[in-house]
């Protein structure tokens, strides 16, 4: 794919995000089963439908922006986050430790996604893209928010459980 111009670029990020939530979508629910805290699992799992809703919201942007397929591009980065938080897995620790080392992981991959939906709100914005404007920052208010919650599950209970 040439980049041309602004359109070329939001169409390859749309297509880097696609890839990296469908990665996401797969390893996540390894994170939960691995997950002892209940409700760590739980928050995993509500998440994992979320994703899903966002895979579609994405293909619903590039119907609206008249792009083709958004498969056919693999997030590099999106790959290395998911290989890290496996070997996360493979690790022998402690169950409580192991919940903190998990919310690590997914919060590097909350704060990756921030930054790719951050960008492409952007784009859309500058490209008069209104309506996927409209659907792309509602995706990255609910990265925040999955953020957010993973930090007061940090901060409240799992990392002290973890010390």
């Amino acid at each position: 794919m040439s980049l041309n111009s602004l359109q070329d670029l939001f169409v390859e990020q749309l297509q880097d995000l696609y890839s990296a939530e469908g990665q996401f979508a797969q390893a996540q629910p390894k994170l939960a089963e691995a997950a002892s805290s209940s409700e760590l699992k739980a928050g995993i799992m509500q998440h994992v439908d979320e994703t899903k809703k966002q895979l579609e919201r994405l293909e619903k942007v590039a119907e609206l922006c008249g792009v083709g397929s958004l498969k056919g591009k693999t997030c590099q980065a999106a790959k290395g986050l998911v290989a890290e938080a496996q070997e996360l897995l493979e690790e022998e620790a402690d169950p409580k430790v192991l919940d903190a080392g998990i919310i690590a992981a997914l919060q590097r991959v909350e704060h990756y996604e921030m930054a790719g939906y951050g960008t492409v709100v952007a784009y859309a914005k500058q490209l008069g893209h209104d309506e996927a404007f409209k659907l792309l920052q509602e995706t990255l208010e609910e990265e925040k928010a999955t953020d957010e919650k993973l930090s007061q599950l940090a901060e409240t209970a799992i990392n002290q459980q973890a010390a």
